[in-house]
């Protein structure tokens, strides 16, 4: 009998300081660069409030911020990638994003049983596309916001649409 599994997968590429990082395609529905936010009160610092997307109002979290590298203004190469996954839709505000690609699946390694906690958690695998390393992030983890207990409430009602 013959495999059927995939043997690729396509994945939107951005970028975060000088790291790059992969999203399946088809958990994103838009790019779009980054238009007015509004800002929303006691909302974890992450979020940065929600933006009007093609007529959809969408929390915009800051994965700098969420990963707990230092934010930077935004500029024209700044991006709104709007990602749904488990019923929530949110935006990622990143660098820079402008590729997408076509990983192999032996391409990707799980990520390495030392990496702990927040960082560890938010990765689905680490792939190697000839002389770059891509990190694959494990989208599902990056909207769970329970280890922030003090915005948990929040946190549900701002991210579920």
């Amino acid at each position: 009998m013959s495999d059927l599994h995939k043997t690729s997968e396509p994945f939107i590429l951005f970028e975060l300081g000088k790291t790059l990082y992969g999203i399946p395609s088809r958990l994103v529905q838009q790019m779009e660069m980054i238009d007015q936010i509004t800002p929303v009160p006691k909302a974890p610092a992450f979020v940065e409030g929600v933006i009007l997307s093609r007529g959809q109002v969408i929390p915009a979290m800051n994965l700098r911020v969420r990963f707990g590298f230092d934010q930077i203004a935004h500029d024209t190469r700044t991006r709104l990638i709007v990602v749904n996954t488990g019923g929530r839709t949110i935006g990622l505000i990143v660098d820079t994003a402008r590729e997408f690609v076509s990983i192999p699946t032996e391409a990707i390694q799980p990520p390495p049983e030392k990496l702990s906690g927040l960082s560890g958690k938010y990765l689905a695998g680490i792939a190697k596309l000839g002389s770059r390393l891509i990190l694959i992030l494990e989208v599902q983890e990056l909207l769970n916001f329970s280890e922030m207990e003090d915005h948990e409430s929040l946190a549900g009602s701002v991210a579920r649409n």
